[in-house]
C-alpha cells in the first residue's frame, strides 16, 4: 500500500546519508512502537520512514510547502526555520506521493512540536524520533525505558524537556509545544487522581 522500497529509494537519493540512516532507525523504532502499543505497524513504519523528507530542502522550498498546505504555522513555527521541515513534509507527501491519510499527514507535520490531543501514531513518531538508535543526547537512555514502558509518561517527560531547551536559547515556544505539556500534565494529573481514588 505504502510503496515502502520506492520511497527508501527516493529518501536514500533525496537525503545525506546520515540523515537517511536517521529515517530508517525512525522508521524501524516507530514499527516497534506501535507493535508495543497496539497501531498499525506498516503504517508507524512509513510514517517514520518519511518524517524528515524535507529536513534537507532548501529553506526557500520548505516555506514555500509549509505556507502552500493545509497546516497553518504559528508565530513560532514561522520564525524558527528547525520547524518548517515538518509541516513542508506533510504538503510533500501529500502532494508528491498522494497521501491522503490524515493520520500520517498529521504524525509528519507535528513531529517537532507536538500538540495536545495526539493521535496514537503521532505520539509513536514523536518518541521514535527521539530514541532512534543513533541518537546519543543526555537522557536519552532515559527517554527510551519511558518509551517503552509507558508512552504517556514519555511525551510528558519528552515536552518538557523539550521547553527547557527551547527557554534556554532564549527563543520563541511553539503553542502547539505548550498545548501539548499542559495536556499530558493534566491527563498525568488526572490518572493519578483517579489511582488515589480508587484505593
Amino acid at each position: 500500500m505504502y510503496q515502502v522500497k520506492d520511497k527508501i529509494a527516493f529518501l536514500e537519493h533525496r537525503l545525506s546519508q546520515k540523515r537517511f540512516r536517521h529515517s530508517c532507525n525512525v522508521a524501524r523504532a516507530a514499527k516497534q512502537l506501535a507493535q508495543r502499543y497496539g497501531a498499525d505497524q506498516e503504517k508507524a513504519y512509513f510514517a517514520g520512514l518519511v518524517h524528515d523528507i524535507c529536513k534537507e530542502a532548501p529553506f526557500e522550498e520548505q516555506y514555500r510547502l509549509m505556507m502552500a498546505g493545509q497546516f497553518v504555522p504559528d508565530l513560532a513555527e514561522q520564525r524558527s526555520r528547525k520547524l518548517w521541515h515538518g509541516i513542508a513534509g506533510a504538503h510533500f507527501i501529500r502532494e508528491e506521493f498522494g497521501v491522503d491519510d490524515q493520520d500520517i499527514l498529521n504524525a509528519v507535520r507535528y513531529h517537532t512540536v507536538g500538540r495536545a490531543r495526539m493521535s496514537l501514531l503521532e505520539e509513536i513518531i514523536y518518541m521514535a524520533d527521539m530514541i532512534s538508535d543513533e541518537r546519543d543526547y543526555k537522557g536519552v537512555a532515559k527517554m527510551r525505558r519511558l518509551a517503552q514502558e509507558d508512552l504517556q509518561d514519555a511525551m510528558f517527560t519528552a515536552l518538557g524537556d523539550a521547553i527547557v531547551s527551547v527557554l534556554k536559547k532564549e527563543a520563541l515556544i511553539s503553542q502547539n509545544t505548550v498545548e501539548a505539556y499542559n495536556y499530558y500534565l493534566l491527563r498525568r494529573e488526572n490518572a493519578g487522581s483517579l489511582g488515589k481514588g480508587a484505593q
